[in-house]
């Protein structure tokens, strides 16, 4: 398999949530001291916390995507080590922030790293379980699921309106996507999501089924190529 990423999005990126993170800090400490030590001056403690919180929620986008280690495109790369040289894996290259092409056709891989229990249920996602600990990190250490069907979605059609202006309609191929849940420790119960939804250590199985029942032949895969980096 090949891999093409954009490391210099990636350097920078990593850096922003490492300096945010960092900056959140001072600014959260000048609220505490103001609601503490100056009252009257509260619409400035308030001003100042409200800065910090956006600051630290920032970070956490950013630290969680780019600044985790290993990050979730290194988490990607790893569950699907060992397919053929015919697929190709672009992270940050491509209007899809993952995007795998190859016999198995476009797939545009969503990785979410909350670990408990994923639930898919009356068209809402929740996560469930793990305790104190968990249930704390869920509030204060890690970004909420959110409507992970909705985000794949809309990375699908940036990519194919990025796509369409280059390629004819009638010889667009299929962008599918898939939810990725890279924790060691998840579970999923999703039965019902309108996308495929599956732990990491199942993603490369997953993947070699769909070339055996859908396979994207060797003159579509060459097509892309005119609208795929190259490095």
């Amino acid at each position: 398999m090949k891999i093409i990423k954009n490391e210099k999005l990636i350097r920078r990126n990593g850096k922003i949530g490492q300096w945010t993170s960092l900056g959140a800090l001072p600014v959260l400490g000048i609220g505490m001291f103001i609601s503490l030590r100056r009252p009257e001056l509260f619409i400035w403690a308030v001003a100042a916390l409200l800065t910090g919180f956006i600051l630290t929620q920032a970070g956490m986008y950013y630290g969680n995507r780019w600044g985790r280690s290993p990050r979730p495109d290194e988490k990607l790369d790893a569950g699907l080590k060992g397919l053929p040289g015919e697929f190709t894996f672009f992270h940050y290259a491509t209007p899809a922030s993952h995007l795998l092409v190859g016999p198995a056709g476009v797939w545009v891989l969503m990785p979410y790293h909350q670990r408990g229990k994923i639930l898919f249920q009356k068209n809402r996602w929740q996560v469930k379980g793990g305790g104190f600990l968990q249930g704390y990190m869920r509030i204060f250490g890690q970004e909420s699921l959110g409507r992970p069907d909705v985000e794949t979605r809309t990375e699908i059609e940036t990519l194919s309106r990025a796509w369409a202006k280059e390629i004819d309609p009638g010889q667009m191929p299929a962008i599918r996507g898939a939810l990725v849940f890279t924790a060691d420790d998840v579970q999923i119960e999703a039965q019902d999501s309108p996308l495929p939804a599956m732990p990491l250590r199942k993603l490369k199985d997953f993947i070699r089924q769909q070339a055996r029942e859908q396979p994207l032949g060797p003159l579509a895969l060459q097509q892309l190529k005119a609208v795929l980096p190259e490095e």
